[in-house]
């Protein structure tokens, strides 16, 4: 196990596209990272990229690199950033898509899921990548999703978003609308449901209760607006009831966002991309330059958050980004980190319902 201790977890933070935000949001949150007492951060990165992060920000944590995880207990603190450096970036420059600097980014995330993997950190942050770069690079994946359940061998997955009170995982992501449509069945939103039930448990929901939105206007109402809803849909959410989860629907997508924001919920399960991330962006993209929100890949057999937001190249390299989404995503991960050392319900190592792990 990574952990420093048994009160304390080691969360690796990918740096992210070295043209992007990344490398400014880790430095400018560094110190904040240490105050729950919990988390032994370090980054997977370069160096010189966090060196000249630190002077475009003006702040003054000392950059050190490291060879192994467990190095960043004897030297990390809210002044120093222990960084297992990749020395990966050759010439440096903001805001530009390139295929060196998409392979440097897929370089951060495979070394820290190897390390997740080997046991050397409790969980990994991962700061924004470019898709564009990353397919200049050579990967057939659209983002960090896919490429952690083909690394981890995970056949059941789903991004969760979690923007205060609302949290809203997915059936479907990165693919055409059209394609998403046919990609709503009863196995993949019953799967979806099965992730985030157990997803809702690790982040220390004792007993969630979750909502499925419908893939149609009013959920299809009753049949007039299309047949997903009763031919899929619902007999899922029948599957998931049979199995002891608290579900309801298929929901109004139009009323059942706002209903979860407000507590009626713990999670919504959304059919496709746009239905579950733009209520959240809405929240979390309210308070002016203050970005938040946090993105989980589920599933997983490690933990995996994420920033809820891009590369942000129009002020990379300004030193103006926000870290607020930053501090969530390693807050989240490293209450999932502790929540897996104790097992789903902090006991015994059975899930909440009494079934095995």
């Amino acid at each position: 196990m990574g952990a420093v201790d048994m009160d304390r977890y080691t969360v690796a933070l990918t740096m992210g596209d070295p043209a992007g935000v990344g490398s400014e949001v880790i430095v400018t949150a560094w110190p904040e990272l240490f105050e729950d007492g919990r988390t032994m951060p370090l980054v997977v990165g370069d160096a010189g990229v966090l060196r000249a992060a630190v002077e475009n920000c003006g702040v003054s944590p000392e950059i050190v690199p490291v060879d192994r995880p467990a190095e960043a207990a004897d030297v990390g603190g809210p002044d120093t950033v222990p960084v297992i450096d990749l020395a990966n970036v050759d010439g440096l420059e903001y805001g530009v898509v390139r295929e060196a600097y998409g392979r440097a980014s897929l370089d951060y995330v495979e070394r820290a899921i190897d390390l997740a993997l080997a046991g050397e950190i409790d969980a990994m942050t991962t700061a924004p990548i470019n898709k564009q770069a990353t397919r200049l690079a050579g990967s057939d994946h659209a983002g960090h999703t896919g490429m952690l359940a083909d690394r981890t061998d995970t056949d059941s997955y789903a991004m969760l978003l979690i923007e205060g009170d609302l949290r809203v995982s997915h059936v479907t992501t990165h693919v055409p609308l059209a394609e998403a449509c046919e990609l709503v069945t009863r196995e993949s939103v019953l799967e979806t449901i099965r992730v985030t039930d157990e997803a809702l448990r690790e982040l220390g929901i004792a007993e969630p209760g979750i909502a499925v939105a419908g893939l149609n206007p009013h959920a299809s109402d009753g049949g007039l607006l299309g047949e997903t809803e009763r031919e899929e849909i619902e007999p899922a959410v029948a599957d998931a009831r049979q199995e002891r989860i608290a579900v309801e629907g298929p929901k109004s997508p139009d009323t059942v966002y706002p209903a979860a924001a407000g507590g009626a919920y713990d999670c919504v399960v959304s059919m496709y991309h746009d239905q579950g991330h733009i209520p959240i962006k809405m929240l979390g993209f309210a308070e002016g330059g203050q970005v938040s929100g946090v993105n989980v890949t589920i599933g997983l057999p490690i933990v995996r958050t994420s920033v809820d937001h891009g590369t942000a190249f129009d002020i990379a390299g300004e030193g103006i980004a926000s870290d607020r989404s930053l501090r969530q995503a390693v807050s989240v991960a490293t209450e999932m980190a502790a929540s897996r050392a104790d097992g789903p319900d902090g006991t015994d190592g059975t899930d909440a319902r009494g079934g095995p792990k």
